[in-house]
């Protein structure tokens, strides 16, 4: 028992489990077409013989990406470190919430049952979902989550993006797109992500540099290309999807750039959305 489990009402005087909220995960894996992994609530449980996600009640340390894959991992033999987080959606009651992480498997993984909330645990085939003898809330909330299974690619024109704050960048390139790369780092899920449903991403990060900021490295959680050339022809390369469920956002504000890009097939967003992100970022 954590401090998260018990019941706690909304503001429209509904009951919920959950005193903090609570999370599940909606695993997903490519081969070649989504499977689902899907959690068979025991009879001992509140929805018991439905199917559904696997989740439970936060506790009052935890965000809800750590609240999601700890319930999975005590509900399954899911390793939460195989999990690619990729979006978190989020349904508030008012009072009380309910967030979906959405995250992507390499694999379909054999993973069983780990507690007595869990009659079975099964992969399913996307588009057999609906058909199943789903809970009722993951029921109502299916066929929009389904519209969150990809992962979205944040490819960052660096020069484009440092030269639209007016903070002396001219003079230090390189220590600039350092900045830079840490701030975006920074960030705990990107919001307002152009077509999105879901309510915040976590995507992979490729910052592209050139000139003066070559030599900017690697971190944890972004990749640094140093473009050979032109930083245009490098962003114009990585702009097209590499996988079926991939999308790609290019941020910049150079035309000629852009229209390069969604002819590849990427979305384009200029430098104030990402500046609007770390200023949201730095200010919590």
């Amino acid at each position: 028992m954590g401090d998260g489990d018990g019941w706690a009402n909304c503001e429209a005087g509904h009951r919920h489990w959950g005193r903090y909220g609570a999370a599940g995960v909606l695993a997903y894996c490519m081969d070649p077409d989504p499977y689902i992994l899907l959690q068979k609530r025991s009879r001992l449980s509140i929805g018991g013989g439905t199917w559904g996600l696997l989740g439970g009640a936060r506790h009052s340390h935890e965000n809800p990406v750590e609240a999601a894959l700890r319930e999975a991992s005590e509900e399954s033999t899911l390793d939460p470190a195989t999990v690619h987080v990729q979006w978190l959606s989020r349904e508030d009651h008012g009072g009380w919430s309910y967030d979906t992480v959405i995250g992507r498997l390499p694999s379909r993984a054999d993973i069983r049952p780990q507690s007595f909330e869990s009659a079975a645990v099964a992969w399913v085939p996307a588009g057999e979902v609906a058909s199943q003898k789903l809970f009722p809330a993951f029921a109502e909330a299916w066929t929009r989550l389904y519209r969150s299974l990809y992962q979205m690619v944040l490819v960052v024109d660096v020069a484009n993006v440092m030269g639209s704050r007016a903070d002396g960048w001219w003079r230090d390139r390189r220590g600039a797109a350092e900045r830079l790369r840490d701030e975006i780092v920074a960030i705990d899920g990107f919001e307002d992500v152009p077509g999105a449903v879901a309510d915040l991403c976590y995507p992979e990060i490729v910052l592209v540099v050139e000139g003066a900021a070559r030599g900017v490295g690697d971190v944890e959680g972004a990749e640094v290309v140093a473009a050979p050339g032109s930083g245009d022809d490098t962003i114009a390369e990585l702009a097209a999807p590499r996988t079926p469920d991939e999308q790609r956002l290019v941020v910049t504000a150079d035309r000629e750039l852009r229209a390069r890009c969604e002819t590849a097939g990427a979305t384009v967003v200029g430098p104030r959305w990402l500046l609007e992100a770390i200023r949201r970022s730095c200010s919590t």
